[in-house]
């Protein structure tokens, strides 16, 4: 958890910052042409009033090849501070420039959570360079946090938290806090722990500052409080978070043990992340990030285009068994593609839905006949509006050139198709990520495929056969 600052409206005027508070175009160029020129300190003092998240900021809108001098122009700005709220991947390649003991040396100066999120990205062995040349004791808690599962609670906590035994008076734990400066400045809770180092409750602040020091410290502490587990992943350390409005966790181990804590600020970034994360999978991107390298993102995307690329031939076959009937009513081809992007959208609305639930814990065993048949109900309407829409046009605008009975025909083939494809499109965009969820998958991963291919494959085949069975062609 970084500090907290003051708005950067109260350091940056408005030749930096924009009414959106994003650095103008023109104070990233005067920056950089700066830097180009050679001037070093007219350079920094136009970043030195910038907020760390403002200057990480002006780093990811740097172009990557200019980074490194602006690096060195502005290095005694370049605190903790600024790497933990830089992006991952701008984060990552100023770090490569650095040595071990500079890497160690920021790393120290930030929470553990923080720290970790600086090191576990880096190579193997750069991760042991600069564990050598950390503290002992921060060190093992880099190492001990490296150990837990990515994503997990373990990997997200801080071990800088305030703990104190049941029989302390309020007095004792002001003394404490009062009397030790090495003790975290940044909490909203005390823990009262048991011999065994197990938290049995929680003090928040405003209760230890408005009771008499001599109350014992039990007395006034609420035993009821969210325990997380260490390897809880970070979506349910979230959900947790958000279903019961803490404001900080206790982290525990497999005895029960207190070993750290989390607080909201990081579920704040956990919540976006996690949720981008979802979109991002939906349209078959991993990272997503702007400033992935082209080759990252090349090799992430092109897998999902080549599974996509196999899941069409499907469509593609059905369309080829029904080219006698395209080719004596060539008016078919061009109409087959309306039957099959309303489906795939209907049914792409339905997922997003879906995951979404899934992912909030709204949609569960216990009520997943009811969403099923809510979803299912409200493609029905959708469908039976489009299809009487698309119906109605079809057969006014041919009856001209097909006549009315043919205009007739065809509207109706249309409408069927339309709405059994929504129905059935709205039905896939439910079961295919409940179906990934149920066997441990990523619902977003895979789902939108088996959608697609779906929709346009019975799109294809609902209008395309009733089309033939109906007379119209034959």
């Amino acid at each position: 958890m970084s500090d907290v600052r003051p708005h950067p409206a109260a350091a940056a005027d408005d030749t930096q910052l924009d009414e959106d508070d994003r650095l103008r175009p023109e104070f990233v160029e005067e920056v950089l042409d700066r830097v180009e020129a050679g001037d070093a300190e007219g350079a920094r003092a136009l970043v030195e009033p910038l907020h760390p998240a403002d200057v990480a900021d002006l780093f990811e809108l740097t172009p990557a090849d200019r980074r490194p001098a602006l690096a060195v122009a502005v290095a005694d700005l370049l605190d903790a501070d600024v790497f933990a709220e830089m992006n991952d991947w701008v984060r990552e390649d100023l770090i490569d420039e650095l040595e071990p003991a500079q890497v160690a040396e920021i790393a120290s100066e930030l929470d553990t959570d923080d720290a970790v999120a600086i090191i576990e990205d880096m190579e193997p062995e750069d991760q042991r360079e600069v564990l050598r040349a950390m503290e002992p004791d921060e060190r093992a808690a880099i190492e001990e946090a490296l150990s837990y599962p990515e994503e997990s609670a373990g990997r997200l906590m801080q071990r800088e938290l305030i703990a104190v035994p049941e029989h302390w008076t309020v007095g004792d734990v002001l003394d404490y806090l009062r009397g030790h400066d090495e003790l975290t400045t940044d909490f909203w809770e005390i823990y009262v722990v048991d011999p065994g180092h197990r938290p049995i409750g929680t003090c928040k602040l405003s209760w230890v500052l408005r009771t008499p020091r001599s109350i014992c410290i039990g007395d006034v502490m609420t035993r009821e409080q969210t325990l997380i587990p260490v390897d809880m992943d970070q979506e349910e350390v979230a959900l947790r978070f958000q279903k019961y409005a803490l404001i900080s966790a206790a982290v525990v181990d497999g005895a029960g043990r207190l070993v750290g804590m989390i607080t909201v600020d990081d579920i704040v970034h956990i919540i976006q992340e996690e949720a981008s994360e979802d979109a991002l999978l939906l349209s078959g991107v991993d990272e997503g990030d702007i400033n992935e390298p082209v080759l990252d993102s090349y090799k992430s995307r092109v897998r999902w285009l080549i599974s996509n690329l196999f899941t069409a031939l499907v469509p593609a076959s059905i369309v080829y068994l029904f080219g006698g009937s395209i080719a004596q009513m060539a008016l078919l081809a061009a109409l087959m593609p309306i039957v099959a992007g309303v489906g795939g959208n209907a049914g792409t609305q339905t997922l997003a839905v879906t995951v979404r639930a899934l992912a909030t814990n709204q949609l569960t065993r216990s009520n997943t006949a009811r969403a099923i048949g809510r979803e299912l109900r409200v493609a029905f309407l959708n469908g039976a509006t489009v299809a009487l829409l698309i119906g109605l046009g079809v057969s006014l605008v041919f009856s001209l050139t097909l006549g009315v009975s043919d205009a007739t025909r065809l509207g109706l083939v249309i409408a069927a198709a339309m709405m059994t494809n929504v129905v059935v499109a709205a039905a896939v965009g439910v079961l295919a990520p409940l179906t990934l969820e149920r066997a441990g998958a990523d619902p977003a991963v895979a789902s939108s495929i088996f959608v697609t291919m779906i929709t346009d494959s019975i799109g294809f085949l609902a209008f395309l056969g009733l089309a033939t069975a109906s007379g119209l062609v034959g």
